[in-house]
């Protein structure tokens, strides 16, 4: 099996702990039940076949599992994968040199997958329907177009943003999955299993509680463990206890609902100086100090599952939950 990474990495220490923690198969796979019942079975299909499979497109907010599931398809498979991010394709001849080098029904994994450039698309097409690729030779009157066969593969995107994939590209998928956010319990099971494979030992409670505040992303639920284990080394004796988990989660700033300084911060700006809106998503941006695009895809689509913000034609406007909140953490802060 070959592995190849195209993509901007983490920082090595960082990107070997996350490695770590993701699942390596079906079975260790928490969560999204639907959707991992109808993998398996076209896993299944293909490994008898001898086929490669369908092309598979998830979709879903960050950190739910899209890259996981990306390589648990390569491991059930058992062929290499490519993995690239779709920005980082800014010509013809990258997606060219790629698909050149894939072995038969190997896995080529783009993220971000509806920022790839027109350019790009193009040459995809041919590839992902009849596994060729069209190569124009010279210029003018003088230019030809070379066939060249590539080997039957399968492309898994993934993108937080479906809705700006385009349409001849997103109907060449035979599989679109939509992750949906997890449930508490679901993230208990994958607390307490990144925690035995970190070799931390957890309270059960304490695990219950970083899952409650984990807003429903496997991967914030990892990243507060790690931070609450820092706090047990440091200040503590190790163990992640109730009382360790909430003096790292105070320290993090991570209130009962899961939210953050930021989301809170959002919240406020709407209530306090745009009288709880509406408001546009451009003036709040500026209010915030953040790219418009940060607060949409980043901050607001938890807020928007709590019931704490909505969109409406005219502007962002804080609901009477969100109001509660801004006003029950005014109070905490003022007897602080």
């Amino acid at each position: 099996m070959t592995e190849q990474f195209l993509a901007p990495s983490l920082r090595p220490e960082e990107d070997d702990v996350e490695r770590s923690l993701r699942p390596g198969s079906l079975d260790e796979f928490v969560g999204q039940e639907r959707i991992k019942e109808q993998l398996e079975i076209a896993l299944q299909a293909s490994r008898a076949r001898q086929e490669a499979l369908d092309h598979v497109l998830l979709v879903g907010p960050p950190g739910l599992g899209k890259t996981s599931l990306a390589y648990i398809v390569r491991e059930e498979l058992g062929v290499g994968i490519r993995c690239v991010a779709g920005p980082a394709l800014e010509r013809k001849g990258d997606m060219a040199a790629i698909l050149t080098a894939l072995e038969p029904r190997d896995v080529l994994f783009v993220d971000e997958i509806h920022r790839l450039s027109s350019a790009v698309e193009e040459v995809l097409y041919p590839a992902l329907e009849d596994f060729r690729l069209d190569i124009i030779v010279g210029q003018g009157h003088a230019a030809r177009t070379l066939t060249l066969e590539i080997p039957p593969f399968t492309l898994v995107g993934a993108t937080t943003r479906t809705g700006l994939l385009t349409t001849p590209l997103r109907d060449r998928f035979g599989m679109t999955f939509r992750l949906e956010y997890y449930e508490p319990a679901e993230l208990g099971v994958i607390v307490r299993r990144s925690a035995g494979i970190l070799g931390v030992e957890i309270d059960d409670e304490a695990a219950d509680e970083i899952a409650a505040r984990s807003r429903g992303t496997p991967r914030v639920a990892n990243r507060i463990l790690r931070r609450v284990r820092d706090v047990a080394e440091v200040r503590h004796e190790g163990k992640v206890t109730t009382e360790v988990t909430a003096e790292a989660l105070e320290l993090l700033e991570v209130d009962g609902h899961g939210l953050e300084r930021t989301d809170r911060q959002l919240l406020q700006a709407v209530v306090e100086r745009f009288d709880g809106g509406p408001v546009g998503l451009s003036t709040l941006a500026v209010a915030l100090g953040e790219e418009p695009d940060t607060v949409e895809d980043v901050y607001e689509p938890y807020l928007l599952q709590l019931g704490f913000l909505q969109r409406t034609p005219r502007g962002r406007v804080v609901t009477k939950l969100g109001r509660a909140h801004v006003g029950a953490v005014a109070k905490e802060e003022a007897l602080f």
